[in-house]
């Protein structure tokens, strides 16, 4: 007879939610053959969260049960979720996201055992059961004596590019073989990221398709995110960033199940809704993305990117964490204090050279190239054309992507530690 046990994973934004939570439920269940398992969602406040957490949840994960953000700190302060959930007698927390300190308050009331995955700190390790540990040197930065605690199972995010199922890519009847020539643009997930992604992104496009028209583009459309919204922000009656891009408006086309966007120039950029939609991305020669979970996913696939964080509108971006994110959403005053925050921040990445691109943050150095501010597509169209032209230079992207996106198996790893505990 099977053993019945609970795991309870704790996680908050989107990006966790694709990148970490997803492979590592996935090797779970397909290592598992001997124990009863029930696997439990609990998503904690996140300023990078859209508000479709759970709806991704459900999509992409298939987890027996989901709670939003919103019933977060009552569970945490009294231990009761929104619709009263039971608890199996053996179980595990599992940390896969947010603060590392909610993992000891409610494993310690549940009775279970914890398990945190550390990607750059480990903390609360006095009171946390296991570490899994993306590199080796973070385990230095702790008291010897909690060392034994921690195992090293490399990146989660180098088993992103796993496609759960074995479903065929949907019809995409506007490329026609062979795609010599395919380029991906992602202009983020977020209504403020979006804002200025999609508008500057089609400019690009539309720059590159004028020069090189064999040239085809798609929009791998994020499961957070309607296909009308994207419409809506190619459109300056919605979107008043278009004004910046003059001749760049596009409306939305649909053909049988595709929808197209589509300017007056005849560029086309269809809009790709499968999601994850890693088979198709693996077929681009090229991205055009803004920063996130993102890069990470592009670098796992070692697709060449050039990776955009514009500044057009300053007062729409919000989503910091701790007291510049509490700052930047105050009502009435959080529009000017934005403003003033994000122009702190970029002209202190711009002096200082921080990275922002995961595989340069991986590498320490820029594999991709980062361009921010108030982005010219031209400028920008130009850099591209030149990597679309000279293909030994995305060779060499592509080369130095793969060795420093590290070797896939975290995610067994981690599921490993996870059916092991709970076997004990």
């Amino acid at each position: 007879m099977s053993t019945a046990a609970d795991i309870l994973i704790l996680s908050n934004g989107p990006g966790e939610l694709t990148t970490w939570v997803r492979p590592v439920l996935e090797a779970i269940r397909s290592q598992n053959s001997h124990l009863d398992l029930r696997t439990s969602l609990i998503l904690s406040p996140c300023p990078n969260a859209t508000g479709n957490e759970v709806e991704i949840g459900r999509s992409l994960l298939a987890i027996d049960r989901i709670q939003g953000p919103q019933h977060f700190w009552k569970f945490l302060l009294s231990g009761k979720t929104a619709q009263n959930w039971d608890w199996r007698e053996k179980g595990l927390v599992l940390f896969l996201g947010g603060d590392q300190a909610f993992t000891p308050i409610i494993a310690r009331r549940l009775a279970y055992q914890s398990i945190v995955y550390a990607e750059w700190d480990i903390r609360w390790w006095r009171w946390i059961d296991k570490f899994a540990v993306m590199k080796p040197e973070t385990i230095s930065r702790i008291p010897h004596l909690y060392a034994s605690k921690c195992t090293v199972i490399g990146d989660l995010m180098a088993d992103v590019t796993s496609p759960p199922t074995q479903e065929p890519i949907q019809p995409y009847s506007l490329l026609q073989p062979p795609l010599t020539e395919l380029i991906a643009l992602l202009p983020g997930s977020k209504m403020a990221k979006l804002v200025q992604g999609v508008p500057l992104t089609l400019a690009i496009a539309q720059y590159i398709h004028q020069r090189r028209p064999q040239t085809q583009f798609i929009i791998p459309v994020a499961p957070t995110v309607e296909v009308s919204t994207i419409a809506q922000l190619a459109n300056p009656e919605y979107n008043p960033i278009l004004s910046y891009f003059p001749g760049v408006a596009a409306d939305l086309q649909q053909i049988g199940d595709q929808f197209i966007l589509q300017t007056k120039t005849g560029l086309n950029v269809s809009l790709y809704t499968q999601n994850p939609a890693y088979p198709l991305l693996s077929r681009c020669c090229f991205a055009v993305t803004t920063v996130g979970a993102n890069t990470a996913e592009l670098g796992a696939l070692a697709i060449p990117m050039v990776v955009l964080l514009p500044s057009y509108q300053l007062d729409a971006m919000r989503a910091w964490d701790g007291i510049p994110g509490i700052l930047a959403n105050l009502p009435g005053v959080g529009g000017f204090l934005a403003k003033g925050i994000n122009s702190l921040a970029l002209s202190y990445i711009q002096r200082t050279g921080k990275l922002l691109a995961w595989p340069n943050i991986w590498a320490g150095s820029e594999i991709v190239p980062e361009f921010l501010g108030r982005l010219q597509p031209e400028f920008i169209g130009d850099r591209i054309l030149e990597y679309l032209q000279n293909p030994h230079r995305l060779q060499t992207i592509r080369d130095r992507l793969r060795q420093v996106r590290g070797q896939p198996g975290a995610s067994q790893k981690l599921a490993n530690m996870v059916l092991e505990t709970l076997s004990q």
